[in-house]
């Protein structure tokens, strides 16, 4: 995750970058001019080669209607103009959402933008209360049923931001594995399933007990039908773990693919533009249970991107997942 900051974008510029007319424009210049510095990766690899997947031989692809954008990814344009930038991932093609929030508005109105729009918030990211709070936890499966979503997706836990510090013991993991079954049995008494998304630190191995990490712990604690995985895959790589490896460990439980792409130095970059194999990974959607594909780049839109850069992921990430055969 990144934080919001303020790139002194005025709301008359905003709305022209994310205007119906101007976007394609906008983005276009944008990735051409940010690509001449290095900024933004290009929409193909550095040798013009296609992204990994795409013309690959393979009958399966991915439904339209199945592939998403965490709105974390543009968040800057949406919080300048709401209405705007989620008109515009609707003329990319996006029918679904995943939310962070609701850009200062309340459930209903955010709802009404989307409908609006023909756009579905499937699905939402929201923490469970700590220490947990049905009564609190309450409330936000009220913004999720307002919104008529099937997921609710737990984003993170374990760490401290400003600080960096990791929680390293098991027992605390494990407590928090039970919150997880409370908050998902809650969940799905009125009719949403709830998910846990996973950083890298989830991998790490300096427990306490050595021997399993937190995901371990996660994963053998909770109980399958009130808890499904939303595998971020950019941080499963990063915690050196493969996606296809968790799959097995995992089967039926893997409801939502964060696709995140990787680059050379380790950090973001454009789904279909970086080292993953998608395609490999997709190839075992059915086993996992995967539902979703929810296109992230936790660094656009956060200087030195634009909101305008954030716009150009949206868009590459969707004619990425819409061409990728597997």
């Amino acid at each position: 995750m990144c934080t919001d900051h303020d790139h002194g974008v005025s709301q008359t510029e905003m709305a022209r970058l994310v205007s119906r007319r101007g976007f394609l424009a906008t983005a276009a210049a944008s990735a051409a001019a940010l690509s001449a510095t290095g900024v933004l990766a290009p929409t193909a690899s550095a040798n013009d080669k296609k992204p990994i997947g795409v013309g690959r031989p393979g009958h399966r692809s991915i439904p339209v209607d199945h592939i998403s954008i965490q709105l974390f990814t543009v968040r800057q344009a949406l919080s300048a103009d709401p209405a705007g930038t989620i008109a515009t991932l609707a003329d990319i093609g996006y029918q679904r959402v995943e939310t962070a929030g609701f850009a200062g508005l309340t459930a209903a109105q955010f709802k009404e933008i989307l409908d609006d729009n023909g756009i579905w918030a499937s699905s939402n990211h929201i923490g469970i209360p700590q220490p947990f709070d049905a009564v609190a936890w309450g409330r936000s499966l009220d913004d999720a049923l307002t919104l008529e979503s099937k997921y609710i997706v737990v984003p993170f836990f374990g760490i401290n931001f400003a600080t960096g510090e990791v929680v390293r013991d098991s027992a605390v993991w494990r407590a928090f594995a039970q919150d997880l079954n409370r908050a998902g049995a809650q969940a799905r008494s009125v009719g949403l399933e709830l998910g846990y998304h996973n950083h890298n630190w989830e991998f790490f191995r300096q427990f306490d007990d050595p021997s399993v990490t937190a995901y371990d712990v996660l994963t053998e604690e909770t109980d399958p039908r009130e808890v499904h995985l939303e595998i971020d895959i950019f941080w499963a790589w990063r915690g050196a773990h493969d996606t296809v490896d968790l799959i097995r460990e995992n089967r039926g439980r893997v409801r939502q693919f964060h696709v995140k792409d990787i680059n050379q130095a380790g950090s973001f970059t454009d789904p279909g533009v970086g080292l993953v194999d998608f395609a490999r990974i997709f190839a075992h959607s059915r086993e996992g249970g995967v539902d979703e594909y929810i296109v992230e780049r936790d660094d656009a839109g956060a200087p030195p991107r634009t909101p305008a850069d954030a716009l150009v992921t949206a868009e590459v990430g969707f004619d990425y997942l819409t061409s990728v055969r597997f």
